[in-house]
């Protein structure tokens, strides 16, 4: 008997099933998590308030070297320092605390999942989790300490709890209170706006939600929002008026500040075009799909929730990547509606675009391998020997054996996958996290040094060691230094920075940084170098330079 193609075999089941599915989901989070240093940019620069609260600095304020970061509530550097310290006995801190990362993208992925099935039904429950999965710009914020992975996985049981509001009010109304007073514990009043106004408008917007008890459990999950979101800065303003009175400074200048200028819009679409691929095709097709039924919660909802995410974005005149991770819920959930309704041709395009990239994007991996372990091809290691001096691949042959086995079952996976409406997400989650695991095993030692301070801060202990001892340590001023570096240095040396006050300064070591080819400021005669050190090339180039004020 011939089996129909169409019909997946009980191995298929299992594997591309819901088993499958949460290994893919393990895998994708847990490779390349724990095994690299933090890294320049916001992984170092939110570790800090981390290493704070594992210190005994301050669990109530993030802090950052001893100076307060006022980005952030501190829901997730609660629970990041929870995982460091559970974790102390067999990870380093700032490993552990990357744990959290973990946590909140596998709990938005479940939300999402769940909001999916009550909206659209249980065929959209995969297509949802692979597309919120292999959303391409979320990868690498995945794999960092990022507290915007905490207002994701917030947004996404804000969404969970409204969808379920026209089958369960009262659950669907206190799930969506809790993860929108939770929403401005990860990132104050912003996160407030972006998953309160939420639960009005699916009242206001939707037929389905405007029963009594609908409307009086969306009341009661406003209360809870309101109260949830209250008690840290009641009780910060207790302990620490000052420190609340600066946070609601910063968080007033986003809402009073300049808005994003109409002349950076392409730019937001370019950068949206990339990071939300391939979500907002789905999604545009979803929308053209239900153009004839425009009061369906299905497409209010994360429509609302995407339009909040936008007008956010144009508020605080940011176009940092991360900074898009809010829009990934209502894209997915848009997106994963779109899925069953996708014409053959358009999915099998679809389909072959993903095996075609990312099958591209394997080989370029394998060619930086090579280029680091072979010098071959030539201009390739070249850019590998100018961006690491001095790197050598540790462990050739064993990543070699690993990255060929990686390579062989992604093939094999994406030869078995079975044809269903969900293939063509599941092809693109599959290849992207195999491509991740890929170039986790060839690249993430040469990523690591370049993007790492660790040997810029031992080199600078021992030049600071060498000048005045115990006392230079403690007084070295900046003229100003990246976040990423003062975590680094008060992590792996102790050592911390003070900024200069009207151009003078007690210290008698003065730390100056460089980025690029650009020049230092103008210094009085007095500083003689004493340690210099560069790095990178290109638009990453920057030098540290330790002087020494002469005569002292």
């Amino acid at each position: 008997m011939i089996r129909d193609p169409a019909t997946p075999t009980l191995f298929q089941r299992r594997v591309y099933g819901t088993v499958g599915l949460t290994l893919l989901v393990g895998l994708y989070l847990l490779v390349g998590l724990t095994a690299h240093d933090p890294w320049r940019g916001d992984d170092a620069r939110h570790f800090g308030p981390v290493l704070a609260m594992l210190r005994g600095e301050s669990w109530l304020f993030p802090l950052l070297a001893g100076e307060p970061l006022v980005e952030h509530p501190p829901l997730y550097y609660w629970v990041a320092s929870a995982f460091s310290a559970l974790t102390a006995a067999f990870l380093p801190a700032h490993a552990g605390a990357r744990l959290a990362s973990a946590v909140f993208v596998a709990l938005a992925i479940w939300w999402l999942a769940r909001a999916a099935e009550s909206l659209h039904g249980r065929a959209a429950r995969t297509p949802a989790a692979l597309l919120a999965l292999g959303t391409l710009g979320l990868v690498l914020h995945a794999h960092e300490t990022q507290p915007l992975l905490a207002l994701f996985a917030m947004l996404a049981l804000t969404l969970s709890g409204l969808a379920e509001l026209p089958t369960r009010p009262l659950a669907g109304g206190l799930k969506a209170g809790m993860g929108s007073g939770l929403a401005f514990l990860s990132a104050g009043f912003g996160g407030l706006w972006m998953s309160a106004p939420l639960l009005p408008l699916a009242m206001l917007l939707s037929a389905d939600c405007r029963s009594p008890r609908a409307s009086g459990a969306v009341l009661l999950g406003l209360c809870l929002a309101l109260t949830t979101a209250a008690l840290w800065p009641l009780v910060l303003h207790l302990q620490h008026p000052e420190l609340l009175s600066l946070w609601l400074r910063n968080e007033w200048q986003w809402i009073v500040g300049p808005m994003l200028r109409p002349a950076e819009l392409p730019r937001l679409l370019e950068l949206g075009a990339w990071f939300m691929w391939p979500l907002w095709p789905l999604a545009l097709w979803a929308l053209w799909r239900a153009r004839r039924q425009p009061g369906v919660l299905a497409i209010l909802l994360p429509l609302a929730s995407a339009g909040l995410v936008l007008a956010w974005l144009v508020a605080i005149d940011d176009l940092s990547q991360a900074r898009l991770i809010p829009l990934v819920p209502a894209l997915a959930l848009l997106a994963a509606g779109g899925v069953a309704s996708l014409r053959r041709g358009a999915a099998s395009a679809l389909d072959w675009f993903s095996l075609m990239s990312l099958a591209v994007f394997g080989i370029l991996v394998w060619l930086a391998w090579s280029a680091q372990v072979a010098g071959w091809p030539s201009g390739l290691a070249r850019h590998v020997a100018r961006n690491a001096p001095g790197f050598v691949p540790p462990d050739a042959n064993l990543r070699l054996l690993a990255g060929g086995a990686i390579s062989v079952v992604w093939i094999l996976l994406v030869a078995r996958l079975p044809r269903s409406p969900a293939r063509a997400p599941a092809n693109w989650a599959i290849g992207l996290v195999m491509l991740w695991s890929l170039a986790v095993v060839l690249l993430m030692p040469w990523f690591d040094q370049g993007r790492s301070y660790r040997t810029v801060v031992e080199s600078l202990d021992i030049a600071v060691r060498g000048e005045r001892g115990a006392q230079a340590r403690e007084c070295i001023a900046t003229t100003g230094l990246p976040d990423a570096m003062k975590l680094s240095m008060d992590y792996f040396a102790d050592l911390r920075a003070r900024p200069i006050d009207a151009d003078a300064t007690p210290c008698a070591l003065l730390l100056v940084h460089v980025e690029r080819r650009g020049r230092s400021a103008a210094l009085a005669p007095e500083w003689e170098t004493v340690w210099e050190y560069r790095r990178g090339a290109g638009k990453r180039a920057e030098t540290f330079r330790l002087l020494r004020r002469a005569g002292r």
